[in-house]
């Protein structure tokens, strides 16, 4: 038997194979599309290891999912296959009900399909872990937070198919007793993240010289959650999560777009200093900031409550937001090679979602 982790070849995805790699014993198969954002480059090293094998294929493609259940028979199945950028979803919304959507739908056909072959011990067993976004729930005003209670309420293509596979796998606990849980995370950063995304976005811009592009005012707020500590919430949810129930999880770090990239200055400075820096010609990392027409429905903020997983599960992050963005920071600036390649071909970080 075996984990199954589709989508494990993007961001988060590629994050959780790594942690499961350090963290279980278990048998790992990924199952990737391989669109632009999701890249073998993601897994290097993970490859290596006998534990793990790759399947390229769309999870929705209902007969290869069959397929997939009926040979590696898995005690589990945690479903990180997404088209994720809010941006793109804006320019083009229809992969984003694809795979979101209609993907998700027939891996919970195969798993209930999966499901009713098994022993009773093995059906007691068996989960399917839906990771989702606190962006389901809308937007907040200046207080308050996100809990599992609060009422769906999503403002951009992204956000409303991601809440479409919710209700499903909801569904199907209620309706078929295929044993569901679903998880709904902050804002992640850390490594191997596609640079069309805010943070990559601006450390990759700051080496190079050029603009760091800030929507509106710069005051959307986001609740920020390093991808490890994310992937041990996940891998906690999985192992002693309350079957039919959801578990936000997110990093009590609440900060506007401003303070991120001011946060993302002060790390670049440390790691490569502007004075050295020749693409700057002169110039200093603060002198690259310039705000841009705001995204469509751009949601002014999020926040977390992660009381359920803390109090329930033992779940604490490791990590602070100042450290973690220093050593994020670091990582893209000595993976350079790794930066080329992802986006060859694919993305010249222009802007996306002006719709």
């Amino acid at each position: 038997m075996a984990l199954i982790i589709t989508g494990g070849a993007g961001f988060i995805g590629s994050n959780l194979v790594r942690h499961s790699l350090a963290h279980t014993s278990e048998r790992i198969v990924i199952v990737d599309k391989l669109t632009y954002a999701g890249s073998l480059h993601n897994l290097e090293g993970a490859l290596d290891s006998p534990r793990v094998r790759f399947l390229e294929e769309d999870i929705a493609n209902e007969a290869a999912m069959r397929a997939l259940f009926d040979a590696e028979r898995p005690r589990a199945i945690l479903n990180l296959a997404a088209e994720s950028h809010v941006d793109r979803s804006i320019d083009g919304p229809r992969p984003f009900i694809e795979t979101n959507i209609v993907g998700t739908f027939a891996l919970l056909e195969a798993a209930r399909r999966h499901h009713a072959t098994l022993s009773d011990a093995d059906k007691q067993a068996f989960r399917f872990l839906h990771v989702s976004t606190d962006e389901v729930y809308g937007t907040l005003g200046a207080d308050g937070l996100f809990s599992e209670e609060t009422p769906y309420a999503p403002n951009s293509p992204y956000a409303a198919s991601k809440a479409s596979a919710d209700h499903l796998v909801r569904a199907y606990f209620h309706t078929y007793g295929l044993p569901t849980l679903i998880t709904n995370c902050s804002n992640n950063y850390g490594p191997y993240q596609f640079p069309e995304k805010l943070i990559p976005l601006m450390i990759l811009n700051g080496l190079e010289g050029r603009h760091l592009p800030i929507y509106g005012d710069g005051g959307n707020i986001r609740d920020w959650l390093q991808v490890d500590d994310h992937c041990a919430g996940i891998l906690l949810v999985l192992a002693r999560g309350r079957l039919g129930e959801k578990y936000n999880i997110g990093g009590n770090n609440e900060r506007t777009n401003l303070q991120v990239i001011d946060t993302l200055i002060a790390a670049l400075e440390a790691n490569v200093p502007a004075a050295t820096n020749a693409a700057l010609q002169g110039r200093s990392y603060g002198d690259l900031r310039v705000f841009v027409k705001d995204r469509p429905g751009h949601d002014r903020r999020y926040a977390i409550d992660a009381t359920k997983i803390r109090t329930e599960l033992g779940w604490t992050p490791r990590h602070s937001f100042e450290l973690g963005m220093f050593d994020t920071v670091k990582w893209y600036v000595t993976h350079r090679d790794w930066c080329t390649r992802i986006q060859q071909g694919r993305y010249d970080r222009e802007r996306l979602g002006t719709t």
